[in-house]
């Protein structure tokens, strides 16, 4: 313990510890500095007009196709949308997963709660509705412009079925001072403007 602390005092011990911290500060610090260039560069580099590749599908309607399983918007307590847009109450659901379209309620991309600006105040008639085929460019038009904003979010969809099901969701646009709808009766929006604001 004496020897240690003698070493300790003589000042070349010092000035060596010292030396050696600093290069460590210092090599610490220029890697972590070439990280964020790296990085800053990568995003200069990419080009504003650059189109990040969704993976988005379009089922454009193509009846002939045989679909033995469904996936569906699951969370209604009456109302069912398959993936090919039918929406059925929960009894008609078949066990594929698809609504039975030989059921009398069942309908296939039915808007009708939806407004003109695509804004619905019933989800599952929001993500019918926004399966129609003729939705595909406005849907592309919001992909691509969502491409800054919400990349890791619509990155992850896979076609246009998870789409609508994330666009009709009730988001950020809906609502207004974070705790009331802009709009009650049409908070699920598929379209490009937020809810109309309603006076209070």
């Amino acid at each position: 313990m004496m020897v240690l602390r003698r070493l300790l005092r003589k000042r070349w011990v010092l000035g060596v510890v010292f030396g050696l911290s600093l290069i460590y500060f210092l090599t610490s610090t220029l890697k972590q500095e070439e990280r964020t260039i790296r990085d800053r560069t990568l995003l200069e580099v990419r080009d504003s007009d650059h189109r990040i590749p969704w993976k988005v599908r379009f089922n454009l309607g193509n009846s002939s196709r045989q679909i033995t399983q469904c996936r569906n918007s699951i969370q209604g307590k009456t109302l069912l949308t398959d993936e090919l847009g039918y929406v059925c109450e929960r009894k008609d659901l078949l066990i594929n997963g698809c609504c039975n379209v030989n059921a009398p309620s069942t309908r296939q991309y039915i808007c009708k709660s939806c407004l003109a600006n695509g804004c619905c105040s019933i989800y599952e008639y929001c993500v019918s509705c926004c399966l129609q085929p003729d939705k595909q460019p406005l849907l592309e038009r919001f992909l691509n412009r969502a491409a800054e904003g919400f990349q890791n979010l619509f990155t992850a969809v896979e076609d246009h079925f998870e789409l609508c099901l994330a666009k009709c969701r009730t988001s950020s646009q809906s609502v207004q001072h974070e705790n009331t709808y802009r709009n009650p009766q049409a908070k699920y929006c598929y379209g490009e403007s937020p809810p109309e604001l309603l006076p209070v």
